[in-house]
């Protein structure tokens, strides 16, 4: 059961990461998304990292509450929104804006495609009419092209 909590939290995630970047990080929080928005940003740490901490603080309280209490599914919602975080990580961070050296020359036509619709959405640099708000689930769309 507890491995079920996990993966619906996980997938539960990607709504919630839309609704945040839609509502949040391209509303009131822009003041905190903007940089992630402008290009070349030089800097190895954005403002926009800030929203790691919306994340993480919560995922580290269910983790902790669920292992030193007998409410153990708060372990399991913890554990699925870290491992969505990992997810996050490693898809925004380092395969699109490539902020590190892994997986510069995939070839899979998935990964391509969220690329493509990150690109999407980053071709408006302002904070209204953007598009493509999701990290993992996007418009099929963006997959056609790669898709063999």
């Amino acid at each position: 059961m507890l491995i079920l909590i996990t993966l619906g939290v996980f997938l539960l995630m990607e709504c919630v990461t839309w609704l945040t970047h839609k509502y949040v990080m391209h509303g009131f929080g822009w003041f905190l998304h903007e940089d992630h928005h402008e290009p070349g940003y030089p800097h190895v740490f954005e403002k926009n990292d800030a929203f790691f901490v919306v994340f993480a603080v919560p995922s580290m309280a269910l983790m902790y509450f669920g292992t030193y209490t007998q409410y153990t599914f708060l372990l399991a919602i913890g554990i699925g929104i870290l491992l969505y975080g990992i997810a996050y990580f490693l898809v925004h961070d380092v395969l699109i804006h490539q902020r590190f050296s892994w997986f510069k020359r995939t070839n899979n036509w998935y990964l391509k495609g969220l690329r493509k619709a990150h690109k999407i959405h980053h071709k408006n640099m302002g904070k209204e009419d953007s598009q493509c708000f999701g990290m993992l689930f996007v418009p099929l769309k963006y997959f056609k092209e790669f898709k063999k």
